[in-house]
């Protein structure tokens, strides 16, 4: 019982304890202990007095001085500053890989600060630091019903799925305020069970380009794919798709939307901002070496998102009911854990799979990781769209071709090359396309 609760209930009491004789004052106050928790000397001081609560005369002052907050905003801003409740759980293992790769000094007394410290007093300091945080974050058309829809059921995912391998998938598009021609979107999945995500941009939204997208995330994803729920897109329901899924995952389950009913897909469209929007806006990308260079970026963020960045993952709903008021649906979240936690608690990946993601992690250098996320969005940014008389080739955009970087423009900074297949290709030992 909070104690505004407790105040409450305290007033409420107190107008039956004051006219109650000693015996019941006796039984009032045996029920009032019971219900508080509080000391029966302290219940008869309040019972006397009033129990409005009085503003501190005195704030109390900070507990972290300016070395744990500074600490605190250098990890926020390379967890691209999530919410403390986020941020809170990573905090620690996050500041000893900094301090691993010689980021930042980790102090014993800031290590227990920092093991310490609530997800609150963290949403506090980073609004303090409003301005420092605006100025960090590098991020700030309707889709055709298809033809063969009643091959394939409306169902949804349960969002208490337990099982990887049970993916949501979207298109995000990047057409700005021009639809015309041909324009990069972003293929999006959203696995249920763990949170772990996977992007990759297209070129257009032709069959060809739909099942090169598909069999990359299949290639990258660690684990089985067991279901695809997408909206009523055509490019997602045609006959080509439909027979391009048995073949490339044998007894996939394949499920749509109700009509109308974009909640159904509630996993992958509340990730669409966050995880794609967020980053490239809403600018219009068109030619074939934006797409090349988005597919970079997404080869980071799918480190960065699912390595390093921990997920809450919705665990109850209650209805809470009050007298004269409506109810209201209160959700409960577990423990924020990233998905790579999320998914080697599952008996998805083998001992050999799990300790060559942990090798994989314990590499990288979150600082880098997250400044190369950055550098690569400015020269997305500052890259040049389609001349209107110049024809873009989807061919150049597919999984077996790769750009020729120049020198002088953007170069990878990581320990691996990207151009390769990333090291935690575990499901599918052959390349796509």
């Amino acid at each position: 019982m909070s104690i505004d609760s407790t105040r409450e209930y305290l007033q409420v009491m107190q107008t039956g304890y004051a006219t109650a004789s000693r015996k019941e004052r006796s039984r009032l106050l045996d029920e009032m202990v019971r219900a508080t928790g509080l000391n029966r000397k302290y219940l008869i001081q309040l019972m006397k007095g009033d129990l409005e609560r009085k503003p501190r005369r005195r704030q109390r002052g900070r507990i972290y001085g300016p070395e744990v907050e500074a600490a605190v905003l250098f990890i926020a801003e390379c967890q691209d500053f999530i919410c403390g409740k986020r941020l809170q759980p990573a905090l620690l293992f996050t500041a000893r890989n900094l301090a691993r790769h010689g980021e930042m000094t980790l102090s014993p007394l800031l290590e227990e600060s920092l093991a310490k410290i609530s997800a609150s007093t963290i949403d506090r300091m980073l609004a303090r630091n409003r301005h420092q945080v605006e100025k960090r974050l590098p991020r700030k058309a309707p889709t055709r019903p298809s033809g063969v829809l009643r091959s394939v059921p409306m169902l949804k995912i349960p969002w208490d799925e337990q099982e990887p391998g049970h993916l949501e998938a979207d298109l995000v598009y990047h057409c700005g305020s021009d639809t015309s021609g041909d324009f990069v979107y972003t293929l999006q999945a959203i696995d249920v069970a763990t949170g772990w995500s996977a992007r990759y941009a297209i070129l257009g939204k032709s069959g060809w380009v739909m099942e090169d997208a598909f069999s990359v995330l299949r290639h990258r994803l660690p684990f089985p794919i067991k279901e695809i729920h997408t909206d009523n897109g055509s490019e997602f329901l045609n006959a080509h798709m439909l027979r391009f899924w048995p073949k490339l995952v044998p007894g996939i389950c394949l499920s749509r939307n109700r009509p109308w009913s974009k909640n159904d897909s509630r996993f992958v469209e509340q990730k669409n901002f966050t995880l794609v929007r967020a980053y490239l806006g809403y600018k219009r990308y068109d030619t074939v070496a934006q797409t090349w260079a988005i597919n970079y970026l997404y080869e980071l963020l799918n480190l960065y998102n699912n390595l390093f960045q921990p997920v809450m993952r919705l665990k109850e709903k209650i209805w809470i009911h009050q007298d004269g008021q409506r109810p209201k649906l209160k959700r409960i979240y577990d423990e924020p854990r990233t998905p790579l936690a999320r998914l080697c608690a599952t008996n998805a990946l083998s001992e050999d799979q799990r300790d060559t993601i942990y090798q994989l992690r314990d590499a990288i250098n979150i600082r880098w990781l997250r400044q190369e996320i950055v550098d690569l969005l400015a020269h997305i940014r500052a890259m040049p769209n389609a001349a209107p008389d110049q024809v873009q080739s989807v061919v150049y955009t597919l999984s077996n071709y790769r750009p020729h970087i120049k020198k002088g423009e953007w170069q990878p900074r990581l320990a691996f090359h990207l151009t390769q297949p990333l090291p935690f290709t575990l499901t599918n030992k052959t390349s796509p396309g």
